[in-house]
């Protein structure tokens, strides 16, 4: 979440006349994240987020704004879309695509516990087996087509050392289907603050729009290496496993599913030291931005090459 649209007290008052959820009361901007303009919105009836979308088209939210309605009412802890007054769930802001939806208790963390890292875990597998029945679909938008086209992009611009390594863990993970294994609807960014934690507990998922169809075991590899990751880069094993044992806990994971485990830990590494270098080089222009680090799922991912080593 970040601010790159600026949206006015008076924009929000035209944009609520849609709803009806009261009258306008204030308007604060959301730093984290960077993809879109995000908002906390207030009005006579209560709190909400405010998402103005800089890169989706509207055609595409149906998709995200449904999900969560379907996975709200089967009890996975997610933010519920906002119906306009006259139904749609999606709308325009400034000639942008925009939602509103229900602003959620808790917060996130920055150090989670296993106790913490156990409810995500099983939250996400919540999430898995809910969206069986989810009758829409949407590929992957940050597969792998999609990272070795942003290669071609960034390899000019990367010392000698880590464009060798982008290139042959790109091959590496070309070479490693995973067709055949179970998949469905995930989540595909489910950062720490991407989950708000009431003490122990999953208070809500948010920020759903990366989610699409795809292998189960990549969206458990995107968790557990942002959950788990010390600021050494290094995985805590005792947070990896009580990831892991959450979701074990409410589905079975197959052994298939365990040996491809680390090569979708890799792919997850891939992903996001891709979007953050992009991020870095070609940053979006806004009033509120934070650019994450890009070298730490570089380095996570060098680290993963050593333990795979040793288990080999």
């Amino acid at each position: 979440m970040s601010v790159y649209t600026r949206v006015s007290d008076d924009d929000m008052r035209v944009f609520l006349e849609d709803y009806r959820i009261g009258r306008f009361v204030s308007l604060q901007g959301i730093a984290q994240g960077i993809t879109n303009s995000n908002y906390f919105v207030t009005t006579t009836q209560g709190r909400y987020v405010l998402t103005v979308f800089e890169v989706l088209q509207q055609e595409e939210l149906p998709f995200f704004l449904a999900l969560k309605q379907h996975l709200s009412l089967r009890g996975v802890a997610c933010p519920s879309p906002i119906a306009r007054a006259d139904g749609r769930l999606d709308s325009t802001l400034l000639g942008k695509p925009a939602c509103l939806v229900t602003c959620l208790n808790g917060r996130d963390t920055s150090a989670p516990s296993a106790a913490q890292c156990f409810s995500t875990g099983a939250m996400l597998a919540k999430m898995h087996l809910a969206g069986a029945d989810f009758s829409l679909t949407m590929p992957n938008p940050r597969g792998s087509a999609w990272w070795q086209d942003a290669a071609q992009q960034l390899l000019p611009l990367l010392d000698e050392h880590d464009a060798q390594l982008l290139t042959d863990e790109m091959a590496f993970l070309a070479a490693e289907p995973h067709d055949g294994l179970p998949s469905g609807i995930i989540h595909a960014d489910l950062f720490k603050d991407n989950v708000l934690l009431d003490g122990d507990a999953v208070a809500g998922f948010i920020d759903f729009y990366y989610a699409c169809n795809g292998n189960f075991m990549y969206d458990l590899a995107i968790a557990v290496n942002d959950w788990a990751r010390q600021a050494d880069n290094h995985l805590n094993p005792i947070l990896k496993n009580a990831l892991i044992q959450g979701y074990k806990n409410v589905r079975t994971i197959g052994a298939d599913e365990m040996a491809y485990f680390p090569i979708a830990q890799r792919a997850g590494c891939i992903r996001f030291w891709v979007s953050r270098l992009l991020d870095y080089h070609f940053p979006q222009a806004g009033e509120i931005t934070f650019i994450k680090d890009p070298n730490a799922f570089r380095d996570l991912l060098l680290d993963l090459h050593g333990e795979q080593n040793i288990v080999g």
